[in-house]
């Protein structure tokens, strides 16, 4: 099972465009050094955070993207929202089970209800930390390490 990366990269490219928030429009090939990514892929998650209105973009010399809102107003889970197809993380079977066995006739069920139990434990984590969060931990964590 493959498990979309996304939602990490919106994490980091918000969190970046927080960091930065002052110095103005942020360039996609910035934020895609900062994750040592492709700036496609940058710009086509940051594409989907601006849908959902957590960014915005200026084209042309000088533009970039930057937060839509503040980054103490935007969550995890508005990130995840944002870039994930609203499939569970914990998908159940790809075909039905057999319904002959007393396993299969009941474990999708009991999955479903196990799983869907463990999306809003998720979900609701997610919506406890902001981007500011983040970014004070960061930088928290740069001034311990770097002793500055």
């Amino acid at each position: 099972m493959a498990v979309s990366t996304r939602t990490a990269v919106a994490a980091h490219a918000l969190t970046f465009l927080a960091r930065w928030r002052d110095d103005g429009w942020q360039s996609s090939a910035k934020i895609a050094e900062s994750l040592e990514s492709n700036p496609v892929l940058v710009r086509r998650v940051l594409g989907m955070l601006r849908a959902r209105g957590l960014v915005a973009s200026a084209e042309g010399s000088g533009g970039g993207w930057q937060l839509a809102r503040p980054a103490e107003q935007i969550t995890l889970f508005d990130a995840y929202a944002a870039v994930e197809d609203g499939t569970s993380v914990l998908p159940t079977h790809a075909h039905p089970p057999n319904q002959s066995c007393v396993i299969g006739r009941h474990m999708q069920a009991l999955l479903e209800d196990e799983f869907t139990a463990a999306q809003r434990a998720v979900e609701e984590r997610l919506s406890q930390t902001s981007v500011a969060d983040l970014l004070r931990t960061i930088l928290g964590r740069d001034h311990t390490t770097t002793g500055s």
